[in-house]
């Protein structure tokens, strides 16, 4: 039982939180079980470190038995050191040490995907953790970060994306021009989201939305500048009905991303 919430272990699991120490060590925090669970499942190997309560692993005994199938040893903790190690107020029982794990962008392209997310700036850590897990459940074959985006492995991306991070490839550190030379290589249409696009249904009746597709996101405060917007096949934007002022990077993404996930498989 690892006890001392001021030890030089606890110290440097709680540092990770923060962007130069992951820099550093190449590793990022994780936690919570349902983020725990999703790196045992799908990403056993990258699983350096697991702490647990004991009462949470009582709780999440499939958990333990995943653990253990994966050969990740579990290390008892208290609840005091749990809190000590996690960026969260309630790391609800689990923190685990992972490697950090970013996929190339030639080889996100080399498997001719039919659906990508490309966020350009997107600096707001939910908003990105999101993209990433609206991409996720919408069939999407990979994320691409691109430009001075927020840091995938911020914890609180990784929060965001609920285990998503784990289930597809995602990219990051490129530049918008060479993601989208590889894009329209592999031969994806280029739809960018802005409020100054054409509307989303005049998209899906063009049947433009079934074809392979990236879509480019912008930052959520500027968007996209018009020199971006020029390197897009066509600007889409997403209609608003009622007296919204705006509507949310995430959600917007979210809709555009499932419309061409309703569109490729109709």
């Amino acid at each position: 039982m690892l006890e001392n919430p001021r030890s030089p272990r606890v110290r440097a699991v709680a540092k990770l939180a923060k962007k130069p120490a992951r820099a550093e060590t190449g590793m990022f925090l994780l936690e919570g079980p349902q983020a725990v669970a999703e790196a045992l499942t799908f990403r056993p190997q990258l699983v350096v470190e697991l702490y647990a309560t004991p009462t949470a692993l009582e709780r999440y005994s499939d958990i333990g038995d995943t653990a253990i199938d994966a050969g990740v040893d579990v290390e008892y903790v208290t609840e005091e050191v749990l809190n000590a190690m996690a960026d969260t107020v309630t790391p609800q029982g689990f923190v685990a040490v992972c490697h950090q794990f970013p996929t190339a962008v030639k080889d996100v392209f080399a498997s001719h995907p039919k659906l990508v997310a490309i966020l350009e700036e997107v600096r707001d850590p939910g908003n990105a953790g999101t993209i990433v897990r609206a991409a996720d459940a919408a069939g999407a074959d990979a994320v691409v970060f691109t430009g001075r985006a927020v840091d995938l492995y911020n914890p609180k991306v990784v929060r965001s994306s609920t285990g998503s991070i784990f289930h597809l490839p995602v990219a990051v550190g490129a530049e918008l021009e060479d993601v989208l030379a590889r894009a329209r290589e592999v031969g994806l249409t280029i739809l960018a989201a802005d409020v100054k696009g054409d509307d989303l249904l005049e998209a899906r009746r063009d049947g433009v939305l079934a074809q392979p597709t990236a879509w480019l996101f912008g930052n959520e405060a500027r968007g996209l500048p018009e020199e971006k917007l020029a390197l897009a096949d066509r600007v889409v934007t997403v209609p608003i009905y009622g007296h919204a002022e705006s509507m949310n990077l995430a959600t917007a993404a979210s809709v555009c991303l499932y419309e061409s996930a309703f569109a490729q498989r109709s």
